[in-house]
C-alpha cells in the first residue's frame, strides 16, 4: 500500500502503538516512552526513551518504531527516531491503559 499524504501526529502515535517493549509486553505509547512527535512537510521526528538506559532491547525497539512510522508515511519521508534520556522515564508517564495492565 502506498501512502501519499503525510500523517498527522495522532496517526504517527497510533502507528507507534503497534510497537511493543517485549520485556514488559506493552506498546511504547501507552508505556509513556514517546515524548515528542513532529511531522514536517517531508519529515517525521520522534523523541522517545526507554524505561531504563540499560534496556537490552533499545535498538530493536527504535528500529521497530522507525518501521511503524514508515508504514504510515509517504515513500521518501525522512524518519528520525531519537533516543533521549531527559527527562528520565518514570511510571507516572504511563497511560491509564498501561496502569490497568500492570495492576497499578
Amino acid at each position: 500500500m502506498s501512502v501519499s499524504a503525510m500523517p498527522d501526529d495522532d496517526a504517527v502515535r497510533e502507528a507507534l502503538r503497534q510497537v511493543d517493549d517485549p520485556e514488559v509486553g506493552m506498546n511504547i505509547v501507552d508505556l509513556g516512552l514517546v515524548y515528542l512527535v513532529e511531522v514536517g512537510e517531508r519529515s517525521i521526528r520522534v523523541e522517545m526513551t526507554m524505561t531504563t538506559a540499560a534496556c537490552p532491547m533499545a535498538d530493536m525497539i527504535v528500529d521497530n518504531a522507525r518501521e511503524a512510522i514508515a508504514s504510515v508515511a509517504p515513500s521518501g519521508t525522512a524518519i528520525d527516531v531519537d533516543l533521549v534520556w531527559e527527562p528520565p522515564w518514570t511510571p507516572d508517564k504511563m497511560t491509564g491503559i498501561a496502569r490497568d495492565h500492570f495492576g497499578w
